[in-house]
């Protein structure tokens, strides 16, 4: 089911004050949803959001956002896919939506949820409790592929050639050889969660329970490990003009360095966006830049380069909820930003960088 809802929105706006407002905030779409902001993820023409009530919003440059309602319950997991997104669901359905509101349930668990999606050029996955289902363009059942505990994330690599797992223990990596799916292991003791590859393919890292990443070197395993967080990473992103994952759970957007062979071995990483000892909570990455967006615990975000010795410029000022999700369209026009409250900020990005700080 969807519907739309007119520009006509400043009715809805926050009780912010102009005065307190930034700049991009004044020009912006402020919009008090009362509803949970969980993922926002781009796409080719717009920026599709996930809410804790099931629904997804898509939200497009110079046009009104329109709303699908799409699981019955909260929206657990969320990735862009050719056209649109893939979601799950604690209802256990596993849906693909396009951005003209059109809704395919492609699986349906009974009794379970689907914790975890993943998506590629050839492949569709999810998982749900130990196992991760994988769809190819050729064949309408999924290929169920097992695993020693709960899984905490999935990933393809850029190529999607290579579809990684996390779960309690470590990592398998699995590769279709002949129509027969094959893993090996990457091993490291705890909980992972979130998983991503490096651009380039030569890297895999995790976010864990504890408060830490960890990481490997694909081609031998070599264990990667950065620690010393004071919370839980809740997020991170590649930074694409260098070769940086930016991350939360400092108080400072974290930039880990993975140029060379050795990645972030016996390396310091780049800490930048500091703002009044606030936790970060979000961090995204401005496609093609060496910029990046650092959301805190009290609502604020401030946009940084991955330089100690630049400044910040202020996007948004604290609403006293943490931001929960963040994403910038992908012609670099706009961005996206709501908190676990509901409030969100949709606005222009064109001529932020005026007011630098150098």
């Amino acid at each position: 089911m969807q519907s739309t809802l007119s520009l006509d929105l400043h009715s809805q706006m926050s009780a912010f004050s102009n005065a307190q407002r930034t700049e991009l905030e004044k020009r912006g779409l402020n919009i008090q949803t009362d509803i949970p902001v969980v993922d926002a993820v781009t796409m080719s023409e717009s920026v599709a959001v996930s809410f804790g009530d099931g629904t997804v919003r898509f939200f497009r440059p110079g046009l009104a956002y329109t709303t699908v309602e799409a699981h019955k319950g909260v929206i657990l997991s969320m990735v862009a896919d050719t056209g649109g997104v893939l979601t799950g669901g604690d209802d256990g359905r596993f849906l693909r939506i396009t951005q003209d509101g059109a809704t395919e349930e492609i699986y349906k668990f009974d009794s379970k949820w689907v914790d975890c999606v993943a998506s590629s050029k050839n492949y569709s996955a999810c998982s749900s409790g130990n196992s991760a289902y994988v769809w190819d363009e050729l064949h309408s059942r999924p290929t169920r592929l097992e695993h020693p505990s709960t899984i905490g994330g999935l990933a393809f690599d850029a190529k999607g050639r290579r579809f990684a797992v996390a779960h309690y223990g470590g990592v398998t990596i699995w590769e279709k050889h002949k129509n027969r799916w094959k893993s090996s292991r990457l091993v490291w003791n705890g909980s992972h969660n979130q998983i991503t590859f490096s651009p380039d393919g030569k890297f895999i890292v995790t976010a864990m329970q504890e408060n830490a990443l960890h990481g490997w070197r694909v081609r031998d395993k070599a264990n990667l490990a950065m620690s010393g967080y004071p919370a839980k990473i809740k997020s991170f992103d590649w930074v694409k003009g260098t070769p940086f994952l930016v991350t939360s759970g400092a108080h400072e957007a974290v930039c880990w360095p993975f140029d060379g062979k050795f990645g972030p071995m016996e390396r310091k990483p780049v800490c930048v966006a500091s703002n009044n000892n606030e936790l970060v909570t979000c961090v995204t990455a401005l496609p093609g830049d060496d910029a990046l967006f650092a959301g805190f615990r009290d609502g604020s975000v401030l946009a940084a380069e991955v330089s100690e010795s630049k400044g910040v410029i202020p996007i948004r000022k604290a609403t006293g909820s943490e931001i929960t999700a963040m994403a910038v369209s992908a012609c670099n026009t706009h961005i996206f930003i709501g908190d676990a409250k509901g409030n969100i900020l949709w606005t222009r990005l064109v001529g932020y960088k005026d007011d630098w700080n150098v």
